[in-house]
């Protein structure tokens, strides 16, 4: 449902009215974040994450509801989707805290890939469902999604472990203060603040896909037909969602075990470099053939950065400190979906091929503060990390 939310909100109230919206969620999400990651460090992990998934159901069985042909409420649906907004960011914080509360610095690596491997076969299972079902059986795919959110809870309290014992203490009288006193150390720390910034940029490349991308192909891809079946601008992106997961599937344990023999250095760079060029493309291309190829070129350099970066920020956080480091390092993600987001309002006014320049821009600053917050040391002159920058700078334009 989520990689077709824009698509809805665009059809149904306009594309500046949805992108606004979908900025507005996103600036909420990251400050519930920034919530849930102290309840999470304060409060039993799994407590939090059974309360916000029923939370979350719930809302789902609202905007499935909301979309019936009798009420057909948009204002009701828009507001059920803030709300799991809401609810589903309180959570994750949390969970993500228990993903590294339960590795080492040895296995995390593998730990992430198979984490990477299984949440980019969720959504793009659930892509390639809203492919098939979002133009002529809306309601059917929401009440299947509020069926398997409703079993999400129940999973969490019979399987889950939560290993977490040392919780933080509350410092302050004022809970504010206390809340903002916990990330006091994580906006200290450079080279962290460096990483999620930088991670911000590159994944906002990867979230146009489902915004900008999304949009545009359905209003100016020319319908392919193979035989009877006709490949729309929605069906489209369902295909490179379908591709995306494929190539997660089959290739993922092979490229990680493949990257094993290089340095961290090299995996990260010629990794995001090579998606970043993938996305670049995308952003703009409209022939099948070529958002099929770059599509997969783009897939292939996220396999080949994603496990190693996302090991090497979870080495970062302090044990104490984890759920306060995880919703900060959460800033990645609500960044980067404010700017895929934008790019909805940015793009009806730009052509597609100026769009290509924006994400080619804000990809090599991406690239450039992940490579200095994990490789360069504080300390390092600036002329060698202006190097460094017309090092990446080259290297993406080959």
């Amino acid at each position: 449902m989520m990689p077709f939310m824009a698509l809805f909100f665009a059809q149904e109230k306009g594309k500046v009215w949805a992108g606004l919206f979908l900025v507005f969620t996103v600036i909420i999400s990251f400050f519930i974040k920034l919530i849930g990651g102290y309840i999470s460090d304060r409060f039993p992990r799994k407590s939090v994450l059974v309360i916000t998934s029923s939370l979350s159901a719930v809302l789902f069985l609202i905007m499935s509801i909301s979309l019936l042909p009798l009420n057909n409420m948009i204002w009701l649906f828009a507001s059920g989707y803030l709300a799991f907004v809401i609810t589903n960011s309180l959570g994750r914080p949390a969970m993500h805290a228990i993903i590294i509360d339960s590795t080492t610095p040895e296995n995390r690596k593998a730990v992430y890939a198979i984490d990477y491997w299984l949440v980019n076969l969720s959504m793009a299972i659930g892509a390639a469902l809203g492919g098939l079902l979002y133009v002529n059986h809306q309601i059917e795919l929401f009440i299947l999604l509020t069926i398997i959110s409703a079993t999400l809870p129940i999973a969490y309290h019979i399987w889950l472990i939560d290993e977490h014992t040392n919780r933080l203490e509350k410092q302050h009288q004022n809970v504010f203060i206390d809340l903002i006193q916990s990330y006091k150390v994580a906006f200290q720390d450079r080279p962290f603040v460096k990483l999620v910034a930088g991670s911000m940029f590159i994944l906002a490349a990867e979230f146009t896909l489902n915004s900008y991308i999304g949009v545009r192909l359905a209003e100016t891809f020319k319908s392919v037909s193979i035989g009877e079946f006709e490949i729309g601008g929605v069906r489209m992106l369902s295909i490179l969602n379908i591709e995306n997961m494929l190539l997660v599937v089959f290739l993922t344990f092979f490229i990680t075990k493949f990257t094993d023999r290089f340095s961290k250095q090299k995996i990260i760079l010629i990794g995001l470099i090579i998606y970043g060029i993938g996305y670049v493309t995308l952003t703009s291309a409209n022939s099948w053939y070529l958002l099929v190829i770059f599509g997969f070129i783009a897939t292939i350099g996220e396999l080949v950065y994603s496990p190693t970066l996302n090991a090497e920020q979870a080495n970062m956080m302090p044990a104490d400190k984890r759920g306060s480091y995880s919703a900060f390092s959460n800033l990645s993600f609500s960044g980067a979906e404010l700017i895929a987001r934008s790019t909805i309002i940015l793009g009806a006014f730009l052509i597609p091929t100026m769009m290509s320049v924006y994400i080619g821009i804000i990809s090599m600053i991406g690239i450039f503060l992940i490579y200095s917050g994990l490789f360069v040391k504080n300390s390092r002159p600036i002329e060698n990390r202006k190097a460094i920058l017309t090092t990446t700078m080259k290297l993406f334009s080959k």
